[in-house]
C-alpha cells in the first residue's frame, strides 16, 4: 500500500470497502468509544470550559484576520534568535527547501516529530527521492512507516491497527529500517514499546539533522511549541544539531499568554489529559543546548486561498485534537483511510477541498462524507461550525463556483455525477419561485400518491436505495390550512 493517498477513489466507494471490513471497524469503534469517554470525563472537570472554548475561537480568528502582521512578526522574532525563515508557497516549493538544506549538510538520515504538515506535502516521499531517508519516531507513525501504511487518524495515526498487527508488522519489518524485533516478540503493549525504544534508539544517537512541525508559534517571541505523550519528539528536537521546522501559516499565535488556553484545550480535547506529558518550546538557537542551526519553513499551500472564505476559513482554527473524529459516526464507521487524506474525519471533510480544491473525485466526494449531525461542532475546541462549512461546500460543488486551485484564486469545479442534483436544485428553486406551479404540483402529487413507486428511477437509485421514500400526505398542507383556518393569516 502506498504511503500517500494520490489516487484515491471517491469517498462513497473507499467508505463502501471499509465498512466490509469487521476488524477494522471493530477496532476503530473500540478505540473512538475509549478516547471520546475519557474526553468528556476531563472536559467535564474544568467549569469555565466554554469560556476557554470562546477564548480560543477568538484568538484565532483575530490572528487570522491580522494573519499578514503576524507573519512578518514570526520572521522577525525568529531571525533576532539566530533562525532563519523560509516561506513556501506550495508543497514542491517546501519539499524543495527541506531537501536542499539537508542537503547542504551532508547528511542522507533524518528523524522525524509526527508532523501532519510534512505528510501533507508528502516531504518523505520527496526526500526518499533524493537519496534521503527520513525515519518517523512517533510511535504511531512508525507502525505506519513499518507497515507501509497510511494514516488514519490525528492522534493515533495507527488506530486502524491492533496489537497483533502491529506485532506482525515489527516482526518482519524492523529488520529492514534498522534495529530488528526481539525475539519471541508478544502483542503486550510493554513488549511492543520496548521494541520500538530499542529500534529507535540508535536512530536518535545517529541522527544530525531533526525535521519537525510545530502545534504553535508564538509571534512576539518566535517560539515554537511541540505538545507530545511519548518523548521521542523531544528526543527530536534536542539532539540533532540541525533542526528544520516546516509550519503552516495557520500556527500562529499573538502572544505567549495566549498559549495559556491551548495548552488547557488541546490535551484535554486530544489525549483527554489535563497537560500533556512533553511540552517543547524553542525560540531560535543557543550556544550551549539543542540545535546550532534552525530553519523555520512557514508553509502556505491553500491556505491563503481558504483564508479568502469567509464561511471556509473557520477549518483554519483547527488545533489539530481529533475530538471531532472520536464522536462522528461517519468516519467511526469508514475509518480515516476512506478520507484520501492525512486529514481525516470532520475537519478533513471540510479542509482537503479547500486545501487543495475539489479537481479529484475524492476531494469534491468529501463536503458530503457527513451525516450533519452535529457532534463535531459541539465537541470542537475553537468551535468551529463543521456542518455549516460542509453545507456550504456543498453548495458550492453543486453550483459549479469558486474552489479547484488554480495560481492564487481557488476555482471550485463540480464533481461528476452531481449534473441531476444541479437540475434538481434548479427545478426546485423555479418551483419555490413561482405559487401557483408549486400548489398544482403538489395538489397533483397528492391525487396520485397510491401510484407513485417505492424508489427512484435513474440516478435516484443511488439515494433511495439506502433510504425509505417518504409518503406523500392525502392532502398538501396549503390545502389543509386553508380547510381548517379558513385563510386566516395562512398559506397563499
Amino acid at each position: 500500500m502506498s504511503g500517500t493517498f494520490v489516487g484515491m477513489p471517491a469517498f462513497p466507494q473507499a467508505a463502501r470497502e471499509a465498512v466490509g471490513n469487521t476488524t477494522l471497524r471493530g477496532n476503530l469503534r473500540h478505540a473512538t468509544h475509549t478516547i471520546r469517554d475519557k474526553r468528556a470525563r476531563a472536559v467535564a472537570e474544568l467549569e469555565d470550559w466554554a469560556a476557554l472554548r470562546e477564548a480560543g475561537k477568538q484568538i484565532k480568528d483575530h490572528t487570522l484576520r491580522h494573519l499578514d502582521r503576524y507573519l512578518v512578526q514570526v520572521e522577525e522574532a525568529v531571525t533576532a534568535a539566530g533562525g532563519t525563515v523560509h516561506w513556501a508557497a506550495d508543497a514542491d516549493e517546501a519539499n524543495e527547501i527541506v531537501a536542499r538544506l539537508v542537503q547542504e549538510t551532508g547528511e542522507s538520515e533524518v528523524v522525524k516529530v509526527k508532523s501532519m504538515a510534512t505528510q501533507e506535502i508528502a516531504l518523505n516521499e520527496a526526500l526518499e527521492a533524493r537519496g534521503i531517508h527520513a525515519y518517523e519516531t512517533d510511535l504511531a507513525e512508525l507502525i505506519v512507516q513499518l507497515g507501509k501504511d497510511r494514516p488514519s487518524h490525528i492522534l493515533v495515526p495507527a488506530i486502524h491497527r491492533n496489537r497483533g498487527e502491529i506485532r506482525d508488522i515489527f516482526r518482519s519489518e524492523m529488520s529492514e529500517w534498522g534495529r530488528p524485533a526481539p525475539e519471541g516478540l508478544t502483542d503486550t503493549p510493554a513488549e511492543l514499546a520496548e521494541a520500538a525504544r530499542l529500534h529507535l534508539r540508535e536512530k536518535f544517537l545517529r541522527a544530525r539533522v531533526g525535521i519537525s512541525g510545530a502545534n504553535f508559534v508564538v509571534a512576539e517571541t518566535g517560539t515554537l511549541v511541540v505538545v507530545e505523550s511519548e518523548g521521542n519528539g523531544r528526543m527530536c528536537l534536542t539532539l540533532p544539531e540541525t533542526l528544520i521546522s516546516v509550519v503552516g501559516i495557520e500556527k500562529i499565535v499573538p502572544r505567549w499568554q495566549d498559549l495559556e488556553v491551548f495548552l488547557q484545550t488541546l490535551p484535554r480535547s486530544s489525549t483527554a489529559e489535563r497537560m500533556n506529558p512533553y511540552t517543547s518550546m524553542w525560540t531560535g538557537t543557543t550556544d550551549e543546548d539543542g540545535p546550532r542551526t534552525f530553519h523555520l519553513v512557514l508553509l502556505d499551500n491553500g491556505r491563503t486561498d481558504t483564508l479568502a472564505d469567509e464561511v471556509g476559513r473557520q477549518a483554519l482554527r483547527c488545533i489539530r485534537c481529533s475530538a471531532c473524529l472520536n464522536v462522528c459516526p461517519v468516519y467511526e464507521r469508514a475509518g480515516g483511510h476512506a478520507y484520501g487524506s492525512v486529514y481525516p474525519g470532520p475537519i478533513g471533510a471540510i479542509l482537503s477541498p479547500q486545501l487543495r480544491g475539489t479537481g479529484s473525485e475524492i476531494d469534491a466526494s468529501l463536503p458530503y462524507a457527513s451525516s450533519l449531525c452535529g457532534a463535531c461542532y459541539e465537541v470542537c475546541p475553537v468551535a468551529i461550525d463543521i456542518p455549516e462549512v460542509l453545507v456550504h461546500l456543498r453548495e458550492r460543488v453543486v453550483q459549479g463556483g469558486p474552489a479547484v486551485r488554480g495560481g492564487n484564486r481557488v476555482v471550485l469545479k463540480p464533481a461528476k455525477g452531481h449534473a441531476a442534483e444541479r437540475a434538481a436544485m434548479r427545478a426546485a428553486q423555479w418551483a419555490f419561485t413561482h405559487p401557483g406551479a408549486l400548489r398544482t404540483g403538489q395538489r397533483l402529487a397528492s391525487r396520485t400518491r397510491r401510484l407513485h413507486p417505492r424508489t427512484l428511477p435513474g440516478p435516484g437509485r443511488a439515494w433511495s436505495g439506502s433510504r425509505d421514500l417518504p409518503a406523500v400526505p392525502a392532502e398538501p398542507f396549503r390545502d389543509w390550512w386553508q380547510r381548517t383556518h379558513g385563510g386566516k393569516g395562512g398559506a397563499k
